[in-house]
């Protein structure tokens, strides 16, 4: 059977696909990316698009009403192609394009912390490059290639007893790169506690060595160019991690991977694809190729660390929660498919189990978390919520499901902080009206995660809603804005005139409660550490909160809705994407790539399952802010 046309609109593109296709495969090899949370188990209902002609098979409907499914409405993992298709794919359905915003970058991981993280541990980057003249063979002075450029590298580098190693894939060129250079060469080298290996030979040039730090998180994956040499940040791209098409969740990426032995190459291939694409804008920027790359460290929670490196993940989810490694071997990029110098190597931090990653590690390394008496809490609140609690005598961690709310998963005009998304809101106590925000200024489309928390609070101060997040549709009767719509109830943030949709953009109170449940397992994760370590929450110096939705919460509404915990406003640090800030520093010292190992097996990993303690405060937790208002005295 021949492949069928599908085309999607608006971009009247049109690729082929094989009949028994789901449309969001589909749209994927059209390179349209559709939110899937449920991994295309068709019961989140966020891939819905519109058949405007065709006749597709529909598997399932989830929770469409009969009047979406009247108009075309279908859920994309549930259609399958069995014809020629036109398909409209609505803004709502698409996976946003991530930016990666300059705002904190320059400012640098090597500052942030009051003092100069690389002088203390040093510069000297994972990968060198060095130029030199060999002199060329002769009928007596014969030594062989190897050997000449061995000897010579001992010589420049004073290397000592350090051992020199050449992998068989450049040994096999060594005659050709030596002579065709006419003995002027550039050799790229890994410098490791093992010893030096050469990477690369080349032409002799004076170009600087290159390093990529990499994050890949379950939302979104930054890669920052580095220049190994100055330790300046010299270019970067960001983008949503393509996997999201698999489920918003590591746990449904799991699940989705062990399948079947084709997932795990097909879920590990896509963000291979999606790091390689981010790489290969870089290089077209700077007209550099793969080449100029001599190593990279990623960072990532440990799921997206297994599934980086195609490691079947599936003990992770199953209880006792086992990885498979929490030190993860250095491989050279052509084995992972990395557009990098194939002999390059590529360092993953450590982990320390199955739900606190590399990220973490790389953001204790940045905060300096354990080298001072003070007790530091550490928080990255994303799709997972990473707690660190401690200073330089102990460490503890801990990891709670906070769910995709904060990122803008599983809410009804749910996005990143992108532009077109409400990130500030104000409501009026009396009339109702709203004043917004959006990002870029334009026109609002969707709320990202900060504006969520802003909303909520805002709400539950005008008494739109109580506290434990229910609309209070009776005491505010005479507003249009708040509104019943038979399942659910919602407030209307921007009219359909004034939004940059063909909808009013709204938060329901299904929102309300999903983002209630995700601050109440952050919250909760950190009232059981304090409680497993006896510490009162007072005798916190500092909460330091990273990861891209942290960097832009407002502290006050964070505390009024019980996400933070209630202390004063100068004990909170906000230091962005920590994870990627981890990765560049350990590109450019040894020994704080050293620390960082270090600190993967310092931290005490608590598993928040065992025992009633967790589930206590996550129930205590469901209340805006809190059950327990004592917790919360500026909130009385």
């Amino acid at each position: 059977m021949p492949p069928f046309q599908i085309k999607f609109m608006p971009e009247n593109r049109i690729i082929e696909a094989d009949h028994g296709t789901s449309l969001l495969n589909a749209a994927a090899k059209a390179e349209i990316y559709i939110k899937s949370g449920c991994g295309g188990k068709g019961t989140c209902g966020a891939c819905k698009v519109v058949v405007l002609s065709g006749d597709p098979l529909v598997t399932g409907t989830g929770s469409l009403t009969s009047e979406q499914i009247s108009k075309g409405v279908r859920l994309a993992c549930q259609t399958i192609v069995q014809g020629d298709l036109t398909i409209e794919v609505p803004p709502e359905s698409r996976l946003q394009e991530h930016q990666v915003l300059m705002g904190d970058v320059h400012k640098g991981i090597l500052q942030e912390s009051g003092h100069d993280l690389l002088e203390k541990f040093g510069h000297h980057p994972l990968a060198t490059k060095q130029r030199m003249t060999l002199s060329a063979p002769t009928l007596t002075a014969n030594t062989s290639d190897w050997a000449r450029l061995h000897l010579e590298l001992r010589r420049v580098l004073k290397s000592g007893d350090k051992p020199i190693h050449i992998p068989l894939s450049i040994l096999k060129n060594l005659p050709e790169s030596l002579r065709k250079a006419k003995w002027d060469v550039s050799i790229t080298l890994t410098d490791t506690d093992l010893g030096l290996t050469v990477t690369h030979i080349e032409p002799g040039n004076d170009q600087p060595p290159y390093g990529f730090a990499i994050d890949i998180g379950t939302t979104t994956v930054v890669v920052y160019l580095i220049n190994l040499l100055t330790g300046e940040i010299e270019d970067q791209q960001g983008s949503y991690n393509k996997q999201a098409k698999f489920g918003d969740d590591v746990i449904s990426r799991i699940v989705y991977a062990v399948e079947d032995a084709a997932h795990l190459r097909e879920i590990q291939d896509t963000v291979i694809g999606t790091i390689n694409e981010l790489i290969d804008k870089i290089l077209a920027r700077r007209a550099f190729t793969s080449d100029n790359i001599s190593c990279a460290m990623v960072a990532g929670n440990t799921t997206m660390t297994q599934l980086f490196l195609g490691v079947d993940p599936r003990y992770i989810r199953l209880e006792p929660y086992i990885p498979t490694m929490t030190n993860v071997p250095s491989v050279p990029a052509r084995e992972i498919g990395l557009h990098m110098i194939p002999e390059a190597l590529v360092h993953c931090y450590p982990s320390v189990a199955s739900y606190v990653g590399g990220d973490i590690v790389a953001g204790a390394l940045v905060t300096d978390l354990a080298n001072g008496e003070d007790i530091i809490l550490f928080i990255d609140i994303g799709t997972n919520g990473e707690i660190v609690l401690g200073n330089q005598d102990w460490l503890v961690a801990c990891a709670c499901s906070a769910g995709p709310s904060f990122e803008g998963g599983g809410i009804t005009f749910g996005m990143r902080a992108m532009p077109g998304a409400i990130e500030r809101v104000i409501i009026d106590p009396e009339t109702l009206e709203v004043s917004l925000k959006v990002v870029s200024n334009s026109l609002p489309v969707g709320i990202c995660g900060s504006g969520l928390v802003d909303c909520v609070a805002k709400l539950l101060e005008a008494k739109i809603i109580d506290r434990a997040g229910n609309f209070q549709l009776e005491h505010h009767a005479g507003s249009d804005r708040l509104r019943s719509t038979g399942d659910d109830k919602e407030f209307v943030l921007a009219w359909t005139h004034q939004a940059g949709g063909e909808k009013d953009v709204v938060i329901t109170e299904n929102d309300v409660k999903n983002i209630i449940r995700a601050k109440g397992s952050v919250y909760a994760g950190i009232r059981t550490l304090l409680t497993m370590v006896s510490v009162d929450i007072e005798m916190i110096s500092k909460v330091v909160i990273a990861g891209g939705f942290g960097n832009y919460l407002n502290v006050d509404d964070s505390v009024q809705i019980g996400l933070l915990p209630d202390l004063e406003l100068e004990r909170f640090e906000f230091i962005g994407n920590a994870s990627v800030k981890g990765a560049r520093l350990a590109l450019l010292s040894q020994n704080a790539w050293r620390e960082a190992e270090e600190l993967g097996r310092k931290m005490t990993y608590v598993e928040l399952s065992v025992g009633p303690t967790f589930m206590d405060e996550y129930v205590s937790a469901l209340f805006l802010p809190h059950t327990d208002l004592s917790l919360f005295p500026s909130c009385q």
